[in-house]
């Protein structure tokens, strides 16, 4: 890893601001470049007029949660703000692939066949190669989507060996009541030992943890949108 360049940017005033400085410092803390770290913006539930004061502020990739929201608003905001990239990061049904495929430059929720199947006729179908993670139940919580880990390695060569997808890394999201250190660590050794360098994980209250454990894209919402 790089060593991050030895200068403390000024404090912040405003809630991206804020969180650049504290991925910053998370960054520095562990050696890393900044630039090995990719913010997410979540604006999920938030209208157009809530999102482009932050586009004004120089962020340019935002995550969204459902295919429908992200249809209604994206389109006429990407015509007139060009270089946005979108992020798919909740849940995705087979029926919408199609849709993603065409709106999402990034995919974190590759959860089970059926949307790997769904995905690699899309794909080829539209010659349009979204960067796709797999998503981990670290916690195995049976309300919560997701791969659990000792089925992940498997998962991943179906992916790959069985739908031809390129995978770029995984995902998680841990139990909310959980230290999300364990769960950070698990999910990056799992990427590690499957050859994958993406790792989607850190929201608000953990990303600095993340960052400390590899990851290389923080999915952060209401400390930049404020409470939804």
């Amino acid at each position: 890893m790089q060593k991050a360049a030895d200068v403390t940017p000024s404090l912040p005033n405003d809630g991206l601001s804020s969180v650049e400085y504290d991925i910053f410092r998370a960054c520095n803390e562990a050696r890393r470049d900044r630039a090995s770290v990719t913010l997410i913006a979540v604006s999920k539930t938030f209208e157009a007029d809530a999102i482009r004061p932050v586009i004004a502020a120089g962020q340019r990739v935002f995550g969204e949660n459902r295919v429908q929201e992200a249809r209604s608003k994206w389109p006429a905001l990407q015509e007139t703000q060009p270089g946005i990239a979108l992020h798919l990061i909740g849940p995705l049904q087979s029926n919408k692939a199609k849709e993603a495929v065409v709106l999402f430059d990034a995919i974190h929720s590759v959860d089970r066949p059926s949307i790997c199947e769904a995905l690699a006729k899309e794909i080829a179908a539209q010659q349009r190669t979204p960067q796709l993670f797999v998503q981990l139940n670290t916690g195995e919580e049976p309300q919560k989507a997701g791969i659990a880990p000792g089925d992940a390695d498997a998962f991943l060569a179906r992916c790959r060996d069985g739908y031809g997808l390129t995978i770029s890394g995984l995902m998680c999201i841990p139990p909310v009541d959980d230290a999300p250190a364990p769960h950070f660590a698990l999910t990056a050794k799992i990427a590690a030992r499957n050859g994958l360098a993406g790792l989607s994980m850190g929201m608000s209250a953990d990303f600095a943890i993340a960052i400390q454990f590899g990851a290389t894209h923080v999915r952060v919402g209401s400390a930049i949108f404020g409470k939804r």
